[in-house]
């Protein structure tokens, strides 16, 4: 997957990226800035990308 492809990422973690980008720009960070932010955010809280499938462990 090229950098910067989004594809593997849930609806739900895309929306939340567009709301934290939101309110970087509302806070006057740049766009470019705030997109990188939020998807920072994102991949920090969920891990990144799509996270399912037979064989994967829930946390001890």
């Amino acid at each position: 997957m090229p950098q910067g492809d989004k594809s593997a990422y849930t609806d739900k973690q895309k929306r939340q990226a567009e709301h934290i980008e939101e309110s970087y720009e509302k806070r006057g960070v740049s766009e470019e800035e705030a997109e990188k932010r939020a998807w920072a955010t994102v991949n920090k809280q969920d891990g990144g990308g799509k996270k399912s499938g037979s064989g994967r462990k829930k946390p001890e």
